[in-house]
């Protein structure tokens, strides 16, 4: 018998019209509606710009990958963003054989994800700048 480790998410809030998503356990069929319903509502609550930080991301299946693509959808009609950050290698292989990793921005690390959504002269809690 597997033991499936249980999706844990963590919200912060690095700017205003941000919500970086930490992401943990597996992203399935029974996981993935709780992660589109958290990712739906910090776009609903004014935070249009989201940051999936995907690390400890142990396992995707489609169901994940449907999920992401309903987040991007919905973040764009309400001008918002969607971006993936720090997939781990397993996760950054299915998103580029599906061809997400074209679709929805993938960056290293959650610094980088972040400066690729602020604006000159905008302050954003952990980002770092050169």
């Amino acid at each position: 018998m597997t033991h499936s480790s249980p999706l844990i998410l963590t919200v912060r809030h690095p700017a205003d019209s941000i919500a970086v998503l930490h992401v943990s356990g597996e992203i399935d069929v029974d996981s993935a509606p709780v992660l589109r319903t958290r990712a739906l509502e910090l776009i609903r609550e004014g935070r249009p710009h989201l940051v999936l930080d995907l690390a400890p991301v142990e396992f995707c299946d489609s169901s994940g990958l449907n999920t992401m693509i309903s987040i991007l959808r919905y973040a764009k009609d309400r001008h918002g963003s969607l971006s993936l950050a720090a997939a781990p290698p397993h996760l950054t292989r299915l998103l580029d054989i599906t061809g997400v990793a074209h679709v929805i921005p993938t960056l290293p690390t959650t610094a980088e994800a972040l400066h690729r959504i602020v604006r000159p002269g905008d302050s954003v809690e952990g980002l770092e700048t050169p």
